[in-house]
């Protein structure tokens, strides 16, 4: 579905995500519309990525960073569109040897220069992150920050290979909007399906043996991408 462009042994940066918000500048990254209707959801990305700013900044997000004391001293981590691999990056600063996979070739340009600059190396994968095979009992660490551009069948294909791709007592961390969200117009998704619910994560993560799903509204400053106040949700899950 998306061109090729697999890259691997590659240092990487951050993932960037804004949502086009009519009466603010959310859309607008040096003054460069990155929002298109009629565009497919690589190209949208694509052109999101294109501009020279780190749309979320260089650092990781605050809730990945939050939970470093959970982190294993080292072992292998995933991190699912991944964009500019900030939270990739930060992983591997953490000594995880870090697989950062996601469909933009712009965002692991810049997502190598990040790895560059901050000294350490990730392997860089650009698929669909729908369609990766996701092999079983492999990562000790699974990271998935505001990737909310899935279907709902889409959705179920990420989640379900993102729990078979973690090892027996392996690490889950997952952060996105709630429907919430759409009052605070900060970022995210405008579509009510692509937002998270306390059920949703339930039903999606009950093959994890145990996991601690919290709700609440957070003052974000992560980038022009993620600025304001916003509703999120967290899940902390073990296999």
């Amino acid at each position: 579905m998306w061109p090729s462009c697999f890259l691997s042994g590659q240092s990487a940066s951050k993932t960037a995500k804004l949502s086009p918000n009519e009466n603010s500048n959310v859309g607008l990254v040096a003054g460069v519309s990155i929002w298109g209707d009629d565009m497919s959801e690589h190209a949208r990305w694509q052109g999101r990525y294109a501009v020279p700013d780190y749309i979320f900044g260089e650092e990781p997000n605050a809730f990945l960073a939050a939970q470093k004391h959970l982190l294993p001293k080292s072992g292998k981590a995933l991190a699912v569109a991944d964009g500019e691999a900030r939270n990739g990056v930060w992983l591997a600063q953490q000594g995880l040897d870090v697989t950062s996979i996601d469909f933009s070739s712009n965002a692991q340009d810049k997502a190598r220069a990040l790895a560059k600059k901050r000294g350490v190396n990730i392997t860089l994968e650009c698929v669909d992150v729908h369609a990766w095979p996701y092999p079983e009992n492999t990562f000790d660490v699974v990271v998935e920050v505001f990737t909310q551009f899935s279907t709902p069948a889409e959705r179920e294909l990420k989640w379900d290979g993102m729990i078979r791709t973690l090892k027996p007592g392996g690490l889950l961390l997952l952060e996105g909007y709630t429907q919430k969200q759409l009052e605070y117009k900060t970022g995210g998704p405008k579509e009510l399906e692509r937002l998270y619910t306390r059920d949703m994560l339930e039903k999606g993560f009950a093959k994890l043996s145990r996991f601690e799903i919290k709700e609440y509204d957070t003052h974000m400053s992560e980038g022009a991408g993620h600025a304001g106040m916003a509703a999120v949700i967290d899940l902390i899950g073990t296999k």
